[in-house]
């Protein structure tokens, strides 16, 4: 009855960029098809970040028939790139006709799906949650629904929790078989595909940033170059179909300000004040010849941070939000980081130049999770 409410909705959100892959292969089966083949791995991952993080366990699955599926259209690109089969995962009321059986599947994160979890231990597939985690804000949620959690996660063999924390939370829930691992982004290798010349200059990047976060960053970024004025800033926004609107208020600032403003697809340089990277796959070839970053997606609440690792892989000084709750096992993790609120992100910028780059020094170790994935079910 909800969907059919919904469909009014669903074809508006058809035509919106963002949405004009996803929404008609999840809701509608459009050119979204069947796995090819039975009998196999299935990863189900939600978005771009979740996606990067599988790479690692990927590698170490070599020879297997590895499936994988996905909610958005970003996580779609970067699932495409391991050149296995990809799906849009299809709303839950298609589940039980559209899978197929498979040997194992594997659940990233927090993506709790009732019919997904149902259907796959009806057709005998063993049911594995990797990387697994519940927020704070989350667990409070879940726990007034805590019947309906329990009965989700009694399908499930074997959780892979992120930290002891998110062990606790998922016992609070009636899950068993627990086991604490760390996160898997720390096993990923961490490059760049491109090599840039660092400018001969300070530099500034903004990167995974949302709404409202950018405004904060160039107001922080123009009172910080009156003193410093051979520095500039790279923005990076998070989402693509953001990239007109942030140029848009960089380009107020560059007016006020007598700044020079770039697009990095048209100027392929980083010749000017400011610039806009409108381009995705960038952001660690970025981070490597930048000396501050500005990590977005912590400034307000709802969103929950963003990865870390990788500014901090490559030495730059990191500042970010408070609100990095989902991130908080990561941030654990990485040395010297400064958590400022937006109105705060100045002083900090002044405050880095006498502080030493942020880094990381633990690891993860994946092969008693690669063993347990490739074991079939007992019969």
């Amino acid at each position: 009855m909800l969907y059919f409410l919904a469909l009014p909705l669903l074809l508006f959100l058809s035509f919106k960029p963002k949405y004009k892959d996803s929404v008609p292969a999840r809701f509608f089966l459009l050119h979204n098809k069947r796995f090819d083949k039975q009998n196999g791995i299935w990863f189900h991952v939600c978005s771009f970040g979740e996606a990067v993080a599988l790479k690692s366990v990927l590698e170490l699955l070599e020879g297997e028939d590895i499936k994988i599926s996905t909610i958005t259209h970003t996580g779609y690109a970067q699932a495409k790139k391991y050149g296995v089969d990809v799906r849009y995962l299809p709303y839950e009321m298609f589940l039980p006709f559209w899978a197929k059986q498979q040997k194992v599947l594997v659940v990233l994160e927090a993506e709790f799906w009732y019919m997904l979890f149902a259907v796959m231990r009806a057709k005998g597939a063993k049911i594995i949650l990797l990387n697994a985690r519940i927020s704070q804000k989350s667990a409070k949620k879940y726990l007034q629904f805590a019947w309906f959690y329990k009965k989700i996660l009694s399908n499930v063999d074997i959780i892979y929790a992120q930290s002891e924390m998110d062990k606790n939370r998922f016992l609070a829930l009636g899950a068993k078989n627990i086991e604490v691992i760390g996160n898997i982004k720390l096993a990923g290798k961490i490059k760049k595909t491109k090599d840039y010349d660092k400018p001969k200059s300070q530099v500034i990047v903004a990167g995974s940033t949302h709404e409202g976060e950018e405004d904060a960053v160039l107001q922080s970024f123009v009172e910080y170059k009156k003193g410093k004025n051979n520095t500039k800033l790279i923005v990076v926004p998070r989402h693509p179909e953001r990239f007109e609107s942030v140029y848009k208020l960089m380009q107020k600032y560059a007016d006020k300000y007598s700044l020079t403003l770039g697009r990095f697809s048209k100027a392929g340089s980083f010749d000017y004040d400011m610039i806009l990277v409108d381009a995705m796959g960038e952001l660690n070839n970025i981070y490597a010849i930048s000396d501050i970053a500005i990590v977005g997606g912590a400034f307000s609440e709802g969103i929950g941070g963003h990865n870390p690792l990788e500014p901090a892989k490559f030495g730059c000084k990191i500042i970010t939000g408070k609100h990095f709750h989902d991130q908080r096992e990561l941030y654990k993790y990485v040395h010297h980081v400064q958590y400022v609120e937006p109105n705060e992100i100045y002083g900090a910028l002044i405050r880095s130049e006498n502080l030493p780059p942020s880094l990381v020094e633990e690891k993860i170790e994946l092969n008693r999770v690669i063993e347990k994935i490739k074991q079939k079910r007992e019969k």
